[in-house]
């Protein structure tokens, strides 16, 4: 009765560490799909946890602390609408809820595309910046391929590029809406307001 008793413990301790080993080495999900809900229509973003993950964590914690909520697509840029700009860009550009602005974590570190691969293709997702390393909550779409956009490309002239985190995979067609909404400049007018961003199971 000890032998098997004893042989049943071994069976179990020999189980358990295996399942605890195997837990260890899987790995988590390299894409997360948020959707945000916009006045315009919805936009699905995969967002590429493996491949940029200071940045696809950034705007993750954004998504989960409900902070785009109420936010809105603040700025639109097409080709007529940058006459200071030598090099063009085609994108639009959100950011959260005005309200929650003094509750932004510290900026983070510039993920650059010749380290992720990501680069500024139709439908990218990328963070917004002014210098290196100054990238917060606001956040862009792509509208066709925006070389330009990746490291060593011209639009911003220090050469870093932005960092890329994702892409859209469903609702460009609400990308170009708001894109193509009345703006003044580059400043939506009326913003599209973001109703709700969250995370799809």
């Amino acid at each position: 009765m000890m032998k098997i008793t004893l042989l049943l413990i071994s069976a179990c301790l020999w189980l358990t560490t295996d399942a605890l080993c195997q837990a260890k080495t899987e790995k988590p999900s390299d894409k997360v799909r948020v959707l945000l809900q916009t006045d315009l229509g919805d936009i699905e973003v995969e967002v590429n946890v493996q491949s940029a993950p200071v940045s696809a964590a950034n705007f993750l914690h954004y998504v989960d602390a409900g902070h785009y909520n109420g936010g809105h697509f603040h700025r639109t840029v097409k080709l007529d609408n940058q006459p200071n700009n030598a090099v063009k860009i085609e994108v639009i550009q959100a950011g959260v809820d005005p309200e929650k602005s003094k509750l932004h974590l510290p900026a983070i570190k510039l993920e650059r595309t010749n380290t992720t691969g990501l680069l500024h293709k139709d439908g990218v997702a990328s963070m917004a910046r002014s210098g290196p390393d100054t990238a917060t909550s606001d956040f862009f779409i792509c509208i066709g391929n925006q070389p330009e956009l990746d490291f060593g490309g011209k639009r911003n002239p220090d050469g870093q590029g932005f960092a890329a985190f994702g892409k859209v995979v469903k609702g460009m067609a609400v990308v170009k809406k708001i894109q193509q909404s009345a703006a003044e400049g580059q400043s939506l007018k009326p913003p599209i307001r973001i109703m709700g961003a969250k995370r799809l199971k």
